[in-house]
């Protein structure tokens, strides 16, 4: 047995209200329920994620130790956006660790991680094919990114993904074929020269 309730704000949240959920992105919090279980009243939001027709009950009270956000702040989405304008940061690992990372940045529901993979795995034209399981992850991000920024701009997802791509074309000048690997080496084994990279950039460019 179940009760809705018209009692619409618990923990901080409300009803009608989109919140982050870290492993399937920005939803809508339809409703608050009473549960009863095992003779205890429990307090649920109901969740629903349109984009994978999915509805999901989070007990009010756990919300938070799973994880459960409000959209990010204006501010914070313009930090995101200044990421994927980054140099992307591809570690010297087999590509099944990094996958797996890349898996634990998006499901982590953090929008900077998020960012950071979006920015990662993005190919510019001039650049190597991504592979089928890069693609994928990719994907996810840059879904998860749009869909946040499109709730928090009041854009449609679209534009939103339009935008994040104007800001990676923004970054600095996508290697060209062939390049690409040493690049990488020469970032993995020298983490620490950072502050050099954009004069390097700027004599490539």
């Amino acid at each position: 047995m179940s009760s809705q309730k018209k009692a619409s704000n618990r923990q901080g949240f409300k009803t009608g209200e989109s919140i982050v959920y870290p492993a399937h992105g920005v939803g809508q919090i339809v409703a608050i329920e009473e549960q009863e279980v095992a003779g205890m009243k429990l307090e649920l939001f109901v969740i629903d994620f349109e984009k994978d027709k999915m509805r999901l009950k989070v007990p009010v009270a756990k919300a938070e130790s799973v994880g459960m956000r409000k959209l990010s702040e204006t501010d914070f989405v313009e930090r995101s956006l200044k990421v994927v304008q980054g140099r992307a940061r591809v570690k010297k690992t087999m590509w099944s660790r990094r996958a797996q990372e890349y898996d634990a940045k998006i499901n982590s529901g953090d929008l900077i991680q998020i960012a950071e993979v979006v920015r990662d795995l993005y190919r510019a034209d001039s650049q190597p094919e991504q592979s089928y399981s890069e693609r994928q992850l990719y994907e996810a991000a840059l879904g998860r990114m749009a869909r946040e920024l499109a709730a928090v701009n009041e854009v449609s997802e679209t534009e939103a993904v339009q935008l994040i791509e104007l800001n990676l074309n923004k970054g600095p000048k996508r290697v060209a074929k062939g390049e690409e690997e040493t690049e990488a080496e020469g970032e993995a084994d020298a983490p620490a020269a950072a502050t050099g990279e954009t004069d390097e950039q700027e004599k490539a460019a």
